[in-house]
């Protein structure tokens, strides 16, 4: 019997697939690695500071490998951008109305203390983008922000009209959980320094969770 040789699919200059998922893992790789640097530019320099070379050298890479990658300063800033804002939807998950009031504020709580703990730089940049007036954020909070805030803001009415928590505002509440959990990542400098430590422990973290959780679920009746 004659021996079957299968056809090769690959086209004559394309990479084998071996070969393609390196070249993709190294893309990834150093993606992530300019992403995080240019964190650091922008936070540390400002948006009009930082340059695609300082970037380049942060990232240890040479700038025009940045280029090949983002073509310019904005797209760099709209990717760190965006890199938040996907970290924060994956994490927060969604505030379920089955879950009721105390659970699903634990959760979401619980989800942004550790993210901003786990991620200062990201909550950094978002907050100079909003007190600079959201110039690259502005379509976000004003379409898929204003509406999630909405959205959650109707669960929580829900609950009240149900006397299932305490009569409060629930989009002031919202805004309560995210000023008060961000709070250690954007002022990171100024809560260690008068704590007199160069970094977090975890048994700091774990106390921030126990007093904002304590404190809200009561100032909401739910302890």
């Amino acid at each position: 019997m004659d021996e079957v040789i299968e056809p090769n699919n690959n086209k004559p200059n394309e990479p084998a697939p071996k070969q393609q998922n390196k070249q993709e893992i190294n893309r990834l790789l150093s993606q992530e690695k300019i992403i995080n640097a240019a964190q650091q530019e922008f936070i540390t320099h400002g948006y009009k500071g930082a340059t695609v070379q300082s970037i380049a050298d942060r990232a240890e890479l040479p700038k025009a490998n940045v280029l090949y990658y983002f073509k310019n300063k904005e797209n760099i800033y709209h990717a760190v951008l965006q890199k938040t804002l996907d970290m924060w939807d994956d994490g927060i998950g969604d505030i379920d109305i089955n879950d009721g009031p105390r659970v699903a504020l634990e959760k979401f709580i619980n989800s942004k203390i550790d993210m901003s703990f786990a991620n200062p730089s990201a909550s950094k940049i978002y907050a100079m983008e909003i007190i600079q007036g959201a110039p690259q954020l502005n379509e976000y909070a004003r379409t898929y922000q204003r509406k999630w805030v909405r959205e959650k803001a109707k669960i929580f009415q829900h609950w009240i009209d149900n006397g299932e928590m305490a009569d409060v505002d629930p989009e002031n509440l919202i805004y309560l959980i995210w000023s008060t959990t961000q709070h250690y990542a954007d002022f990171e400098t100024q809560i260690l320094t008068i704590k007199n430590q160069r970094e977090y422990e975890q048994e700091d973290i774990d106390k921030v969770k126990s007093f904002l959780l304590d404190f809200i679920l009561r100032g909401c009746k739910l302890k």
